[in-house]
């Protein structure tokens, strides 16, 4: 008997929200979580992962290198003064961050990188858990298969490094904002496959105390060692408490100051402005600092990008804001500057923007609750402990948004 696609899309999500691991198949009122599948190629699955791997390993020469830089540099990149004393702090040099997703474009032109989110990425639920159960039900062959150990073993390596380092790393709290599903969903998550002794704690549970980070349980404070928090830096910088106390600065300070051990690692921060990214493109250009390999990834996996707009009259290109987040900030524009898309939310929009070419990113047909759609297809690709991780797609409209559609992918 054909089922329709309600009934399939029930049949693969109610078991998922009754476990609660993934309960945010809906989003806003609207449908999230896709009950199609989107079949791809051995060809293309190894692709994706050494681009992954490789540009991994072209953020993490450059990492390095900017921790040691004067702070003019770090401003100019956008990093808050506050964060200046953390996003020194080296963990991990051979990695740029413990989790980070790379968005990818699959263009005429071939694989190309839009942006690289390494701070504080999401997706990670739908990449690692639930795109193996719904390949389960399709009786296909998942291209994540496995790879929910690589966040164990990149979270237990990360921990024994600080700890290596002269941190303590006994009590360990996951956080995220209470009220957002999603985000606290993902935070629960990560704490359970991490297999670490440690608990969720929400955000707003979090106090500065006696010069350290603590959480309130019953009227105590109760101090915490290591921080898995799905809470960007940049916001963590302005946080003020109700006195007009700076406490994100503080905690950053202390983290600064080997008190607090936190995941993803400043490290993670400095890689999120998509500022670097015009930095790299400008070695690029300059044919310094790397090498002839990689000047080659650099040349076909990434896309022009400037801080100033270097594209007006000779291609089209997007304006984006240096630390945005799904789509938000961002424009498109035509050759001679027409408006192509523009974002339609209020976030981001006071941040300094980097220049790109625009990518031309494939369109799909999918089956949604409401009848056929039409739209972009957007490749996320995990790079975790440095190395290529899950992949994720989603399905939206020419900028991916926070309602964009998750697209679950299988392996031919």
């Amino acid at each position: 008997m054909n089922l329709s696609y309600e009934q399939r899309r029930s049949t693969l999500y109610g078991p998922l929200r009754e476990e609660g691991i993934f309960t945010w198949d809906h989003m806003y009122g609207e449908e999230y979580a896709l009950a199609s599948l989107h079949m791809i190629d051995e060809e293309f699955r190894k692709e994706i992962a050494y681009a992954t791997e490789q540009l991994g390993l072209i953020f993490s020469k450059v990492i390095p290198v900017l921790q040691q830089g004067p702070d003019e540099l770090l401003v100019e990149l956008g990093i808050p003064k506050q964060a200046l004393g953390a996003v020194r702090l080296s963990v991990w040099p051979e990695i740029p961050t413990l989790i980070g997703r790379f968005d990818f474009a699959q263009t005429p032109e071939g694989l190309k990188m839009l942006e690289f989110n390494s701070d504080t990425p999401t997706s990670i639920v739908e990449a690692y858990h639930v795109n193996g159960r719904v390949c389960q039900s399709y009786g296909v062959k998942d291209p994540n298969l496995g790879m929910a150990g690589h966040l164990r073993d990149g979270f237990q390596q990360l921990v024994l490094r600080y700890n290596q380092k002269g941190f303590e790393t006994k009590r360990i709290v996951f956080s995220a904002l209470d009220w957002h599903e999603e985000d606290k969903g993902t935070a629960k998550y990560l704490l359970n496959v991490s297999q670490l002794e440690g608990l969720f704690v929400p955000l707003e549970d979090l106090r500065v105390y006696e010069d350290s980070l603590h959480y309130l349980e019953q009227e105590q404070y109760i101090p915490i060692d290591v921080l898995y928090r799905l809470h960007a830096l940049e916001k963590m910088a302005e946080e003020q408490d109700a006195d007009g106390y700076p406490t994100g600065a503080h905690v950053l300070d202390l983290i600064a100051r080997n008190k607090l051990a936190v995941i993803n690692p400043p490290s993670g921060f400095l890689a999120q402005t998509k500022a670097l990214q015009a930095l790299i493109w400008n070695l690029h250009e300059s044919k310094e600092f790397f090498t002839d390999n990689e000047h080659r990834v650099i040349e076909t996996y990434m896309l022009p990008t400037y801080m100033e707009n270097r594209f007006l009259g000779t291609s089209p290109f997007v304006s984006k804001p240096i630390f945005g987040r799904e789509g938000g900030g961002v424009t498109l524009f035509g050759k001679d500057g027409e408006l192509i898309a523009r974002d339609l939310e209020n976030d981001y929009w006071e941040q300094p923007m980097i220049y790109q070419q625009l990518a031309e990113l494939e369109t799909v047909e999918v089956e949604t609750v409401k009848g056929l759609y039409t739209g972009n297809l957007l490749w996320g690709s995990f790079l975790v402990g440095g190395k290529a991780s899950a992949i994720v797609a989603r399905v939206g409209g020419k900028i991916t948004g926070n309602l964009s559609f998750y697209l679950p992918v299988g392996l031919t």
